[in-house]
C-alpha cells in the first residue's frame, strides 16, 4: 500500500506513545503538519518540535466530533524495565450508536487494563501482543497468557491481537498464539489479522 493511500482522508491520528515502532521519522514526514494529533501529554513537545501545529494532548477525557476519547494507563513491562519504558497510554473511543473501542497500546495485562475493561466494557479490544522482550527482563507487550486474561476479563468483547512478526524482539508468533488460545478455548473471541489485513469485528 502506498503512503498516499494510508494518509488519504485522515481527519485525526491517535498516537499511544512515541517509541519508534509506533511513531518514527517516516510517520512524521508523511503526515500533514496541520493534521490533528491526539496523544499523551508527555509527547506534546515532541510533536510540536517536529512541526505539528494541531496537537491535542489527552489528559483524561475530551470530546471531538461526537466522540468521547478517554486515555487509559498501562505498563510497558514490569519492574525496572517497565519503569524505563514508560510512559505509555491506551485510548477508549465511545460514540452514540457505535461500538466502544479500546486500543490498549503497548502494555502487559495489568491493573490499569483490567480496570478499563471492567469500568468501560468495550465491545472491541485491540491488544499489542508478540511478547516483545529484551535480552533481560520479562515481556513488555502481551503474552499469550495476557491475551487469555483479557478475553476472560471482557467476555463481551471482540479481541483483536496485533503487533506480531514485524519486530525482531517479538517472540510470540500468530501460530503460537492461536495454538494457546485454542487450548484455552477463547480462540473464537480473538481475531489474528495478517499484515495489512482488514478485520470484520463482531460486537453486541
Amino acid at each position: 500500500m502506498a503512503a498516499s493511500e494510508v494518509t488519504a482522508g485522515i481527519d485525526a491520528v491517535i498516537v499511544t506513545h512515541t517509541h519508534s515502532d509506533h511513531w518514527d521519522a517516516t510517520a512524521a514526514r508523511l503526515l500533514p503538519k496541520q493534521i490533528l494529533l491526539f496523544g499523551q501529554p508527555e509527547d506534546e513537545g515532541k510533536f510540536r518540535g517536529q512541526g505539528f501545529a494541531n496537537v491535542q494532548p489527552v489528559q483524561d477525557l475530551l470530546y471531538w466530533k461526537g466522540i468521547e476519547i478517554r486515555r487509559t494507563g498501562g505498563q510497558h513491562g514490569s519492574g525496572d524495565i517497565g519503569k524505563a519504558m514508560a510512559p505509555v497510554s491506551g485510548f477508549v473511543l465511545q460514540a452514540a450508536a457505535e461500538p466502544t473501542l479500546y486500543v490498549a497500546g503497548d502494555t502487559i495485562f495489568c491493573s490499569e487494563v483490567q480496570d478499563a475493561l471492567r469500568e468501560l466494557r468495550p465491545s472491541i479490544v485491540v491488544v499489542n501482543t508478540g511478547a516483545a522482550q529484551f535480552l533481560e527482563g520479562d515481556p513488555i507487550t502481551m503474552t499469550a497468557d495476557d491475551v487469555i486474561k483479557t478475553c476472560e476479563a471482557a467476555t463481551q468483547a471482540q479481541v483483536v491481537a496485533v503487533h506480531m512478526e514485524s519486530i525482531n524482539h517479538c517472540l510470540l508468533t500468530r501460530a503460537d498464539l492461536a495454538f494457546q488460545l485454542e487450548a484455552a478455548r477463547v480462540i473464537g473471541q480473538v481475531a489474528l489479522p495478517g499484515d495489512g489485513e482488514d478485520v470484520d469485528v463482531h460486537w453486541h
